[in-house]
Parts: structure tokens; C-alpha cells; sequence
């Protein structure tokens, strides 16, 4: 999975900028030590316009099972996603570290440092789950190309990937959008893959909005 940043508009003043308007005021008539308390009362006491203004754009590269989670954030977001309807290359499959226990206490989540290794199937000898999922994506692969070459429209022969097939997107979206969007993918009941994926974005967002993005999104005061 990667987060490559591609673009920004704005910085912290711009973020000043759009509060102090109301006194017909900018972030250059100010000190930026008053510049920094104002970012951070914006922040904690929710007045949230300001950074609504900013905007960061993304270019994503993740299995779509990360992206339908990715895809939930809709509201400060625009999106636009490579189609199968449209190419047919060949696909390219996520291949997780390890396979994560299920968490007993929880519909969903799982323990992260306990993993299955094998998979149950009865009478007969445990199947490997790498060795298993090996043919899951071999047979996918190949059924899909077969049904390419055979005429069959890619927009119907996507339907045999499965949920690891890499997808590729760019995601822009205001600075208000990426830290509500972070302070959730951040948490660690998250799962690990989209938390690892929010942590790149995390990196590259502390360095376009230093004073904003902490206080926004590793405020332990809030």
C-alpha cells in the first residue's frame, strides 16, 4: 500500500487567513506564536470552517478491501478510481505478513499478534492457508484473462477478483476531511492495513500543516 502525496493548496496562515477574516484581518498582521494559539483554540473548541479550506490531494495504491473502507469517507472528499470497465491489465494481488487471529470479543477487529497459519478442513490434513490462497489467486488470474481473451466485456469479467486485486485512486480532500478521516484510520481498533495506509498520509500531513494537523489530530487535549 503507498499514500503519495501530489498536491496542496494552503498552509497553517492560509488556515489563519480564513479565521481572521472576520476582523478584516490576516495571519501577517499577527506574531506566529498568536497565529499557533489561534489554530490551536480553533481546533479544540470545534470551530472547524477554517480548515475546511485547505485541500491535499493523494495518489493511492491499495487491495480493494482497504479502498471500500477508504471509500466510506465521502463528505470534504472528491475520488477518482482506475476502472476495470475501462483496462485489462493483469491484476496484481495484496499478499498480507501474516494472518491475523480473529477477536473473540468483537464482530469485527482481530488480535495482531496471534496468527492462523493452517486451515481446518475436516477429516482430512490441515491446508496451509498461504498455499491455499497461492490457488485462490492463481485461479482468479487466470480465469479472468481467459475470459478477456475470449471476448467476455472486463466490465463483467472483474466480477471473478477477488478482494485483494490492487486498485489505484487519487483522493483529494479539504484539510478538516483528512484529520476527521485520520482520527479515525489512526485509532488502534482500526484495521492494521488502513491504519498502516493513514499513517503515510499521517507523515506527509505533519509537515504541510504542522500546527494545524497536530492540533487537529494529536491533540491529547481535545
Amino acid at each position: 500500500m503507498k499514500a503519495t502525496y501530489k498536491a496542496c493548496m494552503g498552509d497553517d496562515n492560509f488556515v489563519v487567513d480564513m479565521a481572521r477574516v472576520s476582523f478584516a484581518k490576516e495571519a501577517s498582521n499577527f506574531a506566529k506564536e498568536q497565529n499557533d494559539k489561534l489554530l490551536n483554540y480553533l481546533a479544540t473548541h470545534g470551530h472547524w470552517s477554517p480548515f475546511a479550506h485547505p485541500t491535499v490531494c493523494f495518489h493511492i495504491r491499495a487491495p480493494q478491501f482497504v479502498a471500500r473502507q477508504a471509500a466510506k469517507h465521502q463528505i470534504g472528499f472528491a475520488w477518482n478510481e482506475v476502472s476495470r470497465r475501462y483496462v485489462s491489465d493483469a491484476p496484481e494481488f495484496h499478499n498480507p505478513r501474516n494472518w491475523r487471529a480473529a477477536n473473540p470479543n468483537k464482530k469485527q477487529g482481530s488480535i495482531e499478534d496471534q496468527f492462523v497459519t493452517e486451515l481446518d478442513v475436516g477429516a482430512d490434513a490441515p491446508i496451509d492457508i498461504n498455499l491455499a490462497y497461492d490457488k485462490v489467486k492463481k485461479l482468479s488470474e487466470g480465469v479472468y484473462k481467459y475470459m478477456v481473451s475470449s471476448g467476455v466485456a472486463p466490465e463483467q469479467a472483474r466480477i471473478v477478483l477477488p478482494q485483494s486485486t490492487y486498485t489505484e485512486w487519487y483522493w483529494t480532500g479539504s484539510l478538516y476531511a483528512w484529520a476527521r478521516a485520520a482520527n479515525l484510520r489512526l485509532k488502534p481498533d482500526a484495521q492494521l492495513e488502513i491504519r498502516e495506509l493513514f499513517q503515510q498520509i499521517d507523515a506527509v500531513m505533519k509537515g504541510l500543516f504542522p500546527v494545524s494537523w497536530r492540533a487537529l489530530v494529536h491533540n491529547d487535549s481535545k
